[in-house]
């Protein structure tokens, strides 16, 4: 069965990052692990902090990270808009450790003035860029 192709815009608050005909996409939905193929049923859904995962038409992958978001599934669009959206190649390793890290220490050294679920956010989003930066490097 062949697959078919549909238009992918994903869009920061920033810039366009890939607008194109793609045959599928992986991303994680508020509910879960979401993939999307051409004439999917239409959906609006959050999409937690992770990447996505785009395969464009002639089988080349391209990993973007993504802060969370929404993911907006149409027959022959899907669109994912993000706060914060960054090419896997384009993130820092050494920042993403560091938020790590600082996250880490803000949840095991728990103080009144600390925002727990603001370290909780922060150390979910430095794993995923952690994630990203590593498949990355594995489809180069």
């Amino acid at each position: 069965m062949a697959t078919v192709p549909y238009h992918l815009d994903v869009v920061s608050a920033e810039k366009m990052l890939f607008s194109g005909m793609v045959q599928s996409i992986q991303v994680t939905g508020s509910e879960g692990e979401l993939g999307i193929y051409g004439n999917h049923t239409p959906l609006l859904t959050a999409i937690k902090p992770g990447m996505v995962r785009i395969v464009k038409l002639h089988g080349e992958e391209e990993i973007i990270y993504l802060s969370g978001g929404v993911l907006e599934v149409q027959p022959s669009m899907v669109t994912i808009l993000s706060d914060t959206a960054i090419r896997g190649e384009d993130l820092d390793s050494a920042k993403a450790e560091e938020a790590k890290r600082q996250a880490e220490e803000k949840i095991l050294n728990k103080h009144d003035d600390i925002d727990f679920t603001q370290a909780a956010s922060d150390l979910a989003k430095a794993i995923a860029q952690l994630k990203v930066i590593e498949l990355t490097k594995k489809a180069r």
